[in-house]
């Protein structure tokens, strides 16, 4: 990965005695171009200089370094800083341009249950099979993002099935999961250290070439760095570990303020930027964006975005990690403006929202084909929902496979319950039982979408 280019700075401009004459004219080029809407920042994404100075000109506007250095004259005005510093004392920064705030209201309105959510997410009844799913989907990429290479395939028969993981690469998805329903036991926990080395333990134990390792901060033997695996180029080295317990402090702190006792902070800000300085500290030898991922969840969960919970970030960040690379890089390079990373995790939370939205009604159309095919009959009103998704299943993957663990696993029910709904269905010939080992396994029958109309016809 190419390091970002250096930026052509505001104070330079201004310290720069060498050529008066230049300096006066580009001052007096950016008081003018105030009173219009140049650099405003209303792009599609909040552009650093390294994407800029490709761009094509506004008419009003001379080079791109003009252009820059209007866009950081108006961002500088709008600055907030942070109680973090980098490595060389420097605050960090942000600022809400208007692209954010729009954002951020997206978020409000479809994370947080202000608005109708889909009936299956918001039923007790039926939610549990989409939390369970999420919690799946997430604990697979986010673990695939630090190096796992196991398929989804037989990550979910796993986690379906609690069967024990086989190798690292199953034991960190099987870690990320249990972190996951971690998160939902201590949501009403305060941040402290302790919570905080809990974490870091459920999403590493048994992942580490030194297992030692897990659950505390890396000391000042075990100095990170990370590196693009391609040309081994050096992309960030964090601060050192002597600083860890005092800057740990502070982003706990932060995690725990309260808005009653000074300036405004947007909560979805607040849970980007703890993300955010876990992968600036890299506070452990390994697992830092597991860990920092969890912790994001866990704050959102915390200010109420409870369908967050439904949500994986990391299948989004998976197909960009480059982009998610570049964010990190562009605030370091940029005088520490955190608003880079801001506006990307926030397209990265829409583009998740729309994944479960598009998710939510794909099942309810194939659970609705399965229904109007079956149409109202007595056989039909005897199926629960869950039967019914597993004969929309059946028809979709007719080589599929079903286990009584599996079953209840997906939809968070008793071994008793799950049990009673495959058999029934063997009952009514639908799936097919055999034993492999001590267990129990389900498969669908041949010609199902026959049997289904010979049923529809028999229950009429």
């Amino acid at each position: 990965m190419k390091l970002p280019v250096n930026i052509p700075k505001l104070d330079d401009l201004f310290s720069d005695s060498s050529n008066s004459d230049k300096k006066q004219k580009v001052v007096s080029r950016l008081y003018e171009l105030l009173s219009t809407d140049i650099g405003k920042d209303r792009e599609k994404e909040y552009l650093h200089w390294d994407r800029l100075k490709y761009k094509e000109l506004p008419e009003q506007v001379e080079n791109h370094e003009e252009w820059w250095y209007l866009i950081k004259f108006r961002r500088s005005n709008g600055y907030r800083k942070l109680p973090f510093c980098s490595k060389d004392g420097s605050q960090f920064v942000y600022w809400i341009p208007d692209r954010l705030q729009q954002l951020l209201h997206v978020v409000d309105q479809q994370a947080s249950g202000r608005v109708q959510i889909a009936a299956e997410v918001t039923n007790p009844a039926t939610r549990d099979r989409y939390l369970v799913s999420s919690l799946i989907e997430e604990a697979i990429t986010s673990s695939q993002l630090e190096g796992a290479s196991t398929t989804n395939k037989v990550a979910k028969e796993m986690l379906r099935d609690r069967r024990r993981p086989k190798d690292k690469s199953e034991r960190m998805i099987f870690n990320n999961y249990r972190a996951m329903s971690f998160i939902r036991e201590v949501v009403d926990q305060p941040l402290s250290k302790n919570l905080l080395l809990e974490l870091h333990r459920v999403v590493t134990d048994g992942t580490l070439d030194d297992s030692s390792a897990v659950g505390r901060f890396r000391t000042s033997k075990e100095e990170v760095a990370i590196y693009d695996e391609r040309d081994n180029t050096l992309l960030h080295e964090p601060p050192h570990a002597d600083e860890l317990e005092r800057r740990i402090g502070t982003l706990i702190d932060f995690a725990n303020s309260s808005e009653k006792h000074g300036e405004f902070l947007h909560p979805v800000i607040r849970s980007i930027l703890l993300h955010f300085m876990i992968g600036y500290d890299h506070p452990f030898v390994d697992g830092n964006g597991r860990t920092a991922r969890a912790l994001f969840y866990w704050s959102m969960a915390k200010h109420g975005y409870w369908v967050m919970e439904h949500i994986s970030i990391s299948t989004i960040l998976k197909k960009g990690p480059a982009k998610y690379a570049r964010s990190f890089l562009f605030t370091e390079s940029d005088g520490n403006d955190t608003t880079y990373f801001l506006d990307f995790n926030l397209s990265v939370i829409i583009r998740a929202i729309k994944g479960l939205q598009q998710y939510l009604a794909r099942k309810a159309n194939e659970i609705k084909q399965v229904e109007q095919m079956l149409g109202s009959s007595f056989f039909t009103k005897n199926l629960n929902y869950r039967q019914l998704a597993i004969i929309s299943y059946a028809l979709r993957h007719p080589n599929g496979t079903f286990s009584i663990e599996g079953h209840r696993a997906s939809h968070n029910i008793s071994y008793p319950t799950a049990r009673s709904d495959l058999l029934e269905l063997v009952n009514y010939e639908l799936l097919d039982k055999r034993k492999i080992g001590n267990a129990f396994i389900f498969t669908p029958v041949e010609e199902m979408q026959e049997k289904l109309s010979q049923l529809k016809e028999t229950f009429r």
